[in-house]
């Protein structure tokens, strides 16, 4: 087992965790939390909670701030070089945070790696981005100028996930941030860690104490926070029931709303598509992060002309993940724990409640024999293999229901128009993935299929510059830009300039 990488990320964890107020550590007056580590269930620290009142304090000072103009009012190109300073100190912590972020979501190093190592990107490119979008003149008619700019929208709370814990916070934090606003994070009470240290980092780049703000804690902690009519903007990353509960009391204030909520991604393989290449991007898109995301391919429909020879290529790669499953730490290690008891539990019941009808063709029992590749103890962990159901219809709860597991549903299709069906098939329309080698397919299907975001031959992949449509609302793009501001218009007439 890797003891060592997991003593070192152990050592990079504070004792205890607190809500991060006015620019430092505070001793948090709501109740504590315990943060398990999902491989072995065994604690990693524990955080108190952000209670009512210091959720009240803490907005109460991102508003003075904010009103004071500190960082509200400053300079664009001010904000713009301190958020560049805070992706440099971001990018000397990244191997540090990546370890750490392994440790409290259970996802492998190697994805923890590669995801972290781009996320300065993103800072970047906000800090770029709002130089050029400062301000423009709008036509008008009669003689009239009319000077259009951009203003912060005041104190905005974001509410994110433990799947991809510093990954979504950073990609809602850095536009909020470079557009003058103050911000309130809650991140999950699962996986806090590297936001509340992120916050440390941001302090050490120069943005003003009160301007960033984390509060830790649940659904106590939440609710206080959404439901202070003092906020402008409400951002929320979470289930669907969560966010419909959330968007009720967002509402009421009047409040500006934005939500990531919850998925279940087709992934369309076409007769044409290249085999090798589909089978392994297939099982990419299905499992990374122990299909522990929004985007996670979960309905698996393969055109008839090559279903059999990819189901077996399919079940094939499966079992060489399955020999790869082993400690998180472990570089070779290719899926990691779900990220609690509970979330365990919940995917052995979605396999115990299948219809009699589908046949599990690879997987739906929990892991508890030592792992095959370096002899961890799976059984003390979370784990679960990745599963195949085949013969799953648009009607049963499998294809309509999130498990938010490392479970596919999987049916076969004939002709281009069923294979565009079966994909829509279904209440949500997060993302989905398209595999073929026609040009002409890939342009007609990808714009068929009802998803804020479609994949043609890849899957997860993302850039700063691109529009993460999901929802309501955009979490990335220039858009992101625009919509964590409002526009202020002047109109100017009769005017001269004094000599």
């Amino acid at each position: 087992m890797f003891t060592t990488p997991v003593r070192r990320a152990a050592s990079l964890v504070r004792a205890q965790y607190g809500p991060h107020i006015n620019g430092k550590f505070v001793e948090g007056s709501g109740s504590s939390i315990p943060v398990l580590n999902p491989a072995t269930n065994q604690p990693i620290t524990s955080v108190t909670s952000a209670s009512p009142s210091d959720v009240a304090s803490a907005i109460t000072s991102a508003q003075e701030i904010f009103n004071a103009g500190t960082w509200s009012r400053a300079p664009v190109l001010e904000r713009s070089k301190a958020l560049t300073r805070l992706a440099r100190l971001l990018e000397a912590r990244v191997g540090d945070l990546a370890e750490v972020e392994s440790l409290q979501t259970g996802r492998t190093i190697r994805e923890m790696k590669v995801q972290l190592g781009r996320l300065p990107e993103w800072i970047d490119y906000f800090a770029a981005l709002v130089r050029t979008q400062q301000g423009f003149v709008a036509p008008t008619q009669g003689p009239l100028l009319n000077y259009v700019t951009r203003v912060p929208l005041g104190v905005v709370a974001q509410i994110t996930p433990f799947n991809h814990p510093l990954l979504i916070a950073v990609k809602k934090i850095a536009p909020a941030l470079a557009a003058g606003n103050s911000v309130i994070v809650k991140p999950s009470e699962l996986a806090p860690i590297t936001v509340l240290e992120f916050a440390e980092l941001a302090v050490e780049a120069g943005i003003p104490a009160s301007a960033l703000q984390i509060l830790p804690g649940g659904p106590e902690t939440g609710q206080a926070i959404v439901s202070d009519p003092r906020l402008r903007k409400v951002d929320v990353t979470a289930g669907t029931a969560a966010g419909r509960a959330i968007g009720s009391t967002v509402g009421k204030n009047l409040a500006s709303y934005t939500a990531e909520l919850g998925g279940k991604a087709p992934i369309v393989v076409f007769g044409d598509a290249d085999l090798e290449v589909s089978v392994n991007g297939a099982a990419f898109a299905c499992f990374v992060a122990t299909g522990q995301t929004c985007v996670s391919g979960t309905r698996l429909i393969v055109e008839d002309t090559i279903y059999d020879v990819f189901v077996e290529r399919f079940v094939e790669k499966l079992k060489s993940i399955d020999k790869r499953i082993g400690d998180p730490m472990n570089p070779k290690s290719t899926i990691g724990p779900l990220i609690s008891a509970s979330a365990l539990s919940r995917t052995e019941s979605a396999i115990s409640n299948l219809p009699p009808h589908v046949q599990i063709l690879h997987g739906g029992k929990r892991l508890v024999s030592p792992s095959q590749l370096d002899s961890f103890p799976l059984s003390k962990g979370n784990f679960f293999p990745p599963t195949l159901v085949a013969n799953v219809k648009p009607t049963d709860t499998l294809w309509t229901e999130e498990v938010f597991g490392p479970v596919v549903a999987l049916t076969k299709f004939t002709g281009e128009q069923e294979g565009i069906q079966l994909a829509n098939a279904c209440k949500y329309g997060l993302g989905a993935g398209v595999w073929t080698s026609d040009v002409g397919r890939a342009v007609r299907v990808s714009k068929e299929i009802e998803a804020g975001l479609v994949w043609v031959n890849a899957h997860h992949r993302n850039d700063p510059s691109s529009p993460w449509s999901l929802g309501s609302g955009a979490r990335t793009g220039s858009r992101r830009l625009r919509v964590i501001r409002r526009a202020r218009a002047r109109l100017y007439a009769r005017l001269r300039l004094k000599r």
